[in-house]
């Protein structure tokens, strides 16, 4: 009996096997084509949802009003204000106590002394306010205090002037005449006194 040989020759496998390869190289050509029309295509969208975003950002800021100028008179306003208040607590703080000026002159004043006329005047708020020239001190505002009256003596004169010279508003006293003035039953002395008024205590 004689053999047959049933299996393929290896030619046979040889002519098969190129277009196996080719068929692999062209669906793997596919493949990544698809592959990168896709990512392609999810970039395109990303950036058409980007470019949608901005163009709304943009609508939205076009959209919003553009501020209005200062309005110049609230400032002139607010520093008119601001100068008032200062002046107002410059006169303010350089007020003067009358009441306890003239309750400590009353309670110092000797019993054989009467007076005939006062006069006094405190510091000029404007000036106070006033600034100083540049390398100057800042001048103290003044205040004046003057009194004439009557007495039987030059020693009572004596006794006033001490005494107004401890009062705390008062500083400086100083005699400005003292006369003598013959009356009808007995000599009466004529004084003048003028005083300056402190600065730190005639505040409140």
């Amino acid at each position: 009996m004689r053999a047959v040989n049933l299996l393929p020759r290896d030619g046979g496998r040889a002519q098969h096997q190129p277009g196996a390869v080719l068929l692999t190289a062209v669906l793997g050509s596919v493949l990544l084509t698809a592959v990168l029309c896709g990512w392609f295509m999810m970039a395109s969208s990303g950036v058409s949802d980007k470019q949608a975003q901005l163009d709304g950002a943009k609508a939205e800021l076009m959209a919003i009003p553009p501020p209005e100028a200062p309005d110049t008179s609230q400032s002139t306003l607010v520093a008119e204000k601001d100068a008032r208040l200062t002046v107002l607590g410059t006169a303010l703080g350089n007020r003067i106590a009358w009441d306890r000026v003239l309750r400590e002159v009353s309670l110092v004043l000797p019993d054989d002394v009467w007076l005939d006329t006062m006069s006094t005047n405190g510091p000029d708020p404007a000036a106070a306010a006033t600034p100083p020239p540049p390398g100057q001190a800042p001048a103290a505002p003044g205040g004046a205090f003057s009194i004439t009256g009557y007495t039987y003596s030059h020693d009572g004169v004596a006794r006033l002037l001490a005494r107004l010279s401890v009062i705390p508003h008062l500083e400086d006293a100083k005699l400005g005449s003292s006369t003598v003035e013959n009356q009808e039953k007995r000599p009466l002395v004529k004084f003048s006194i003028s005083a300056g008024l402190r600065k730190a205590q005639v505040t409140s």
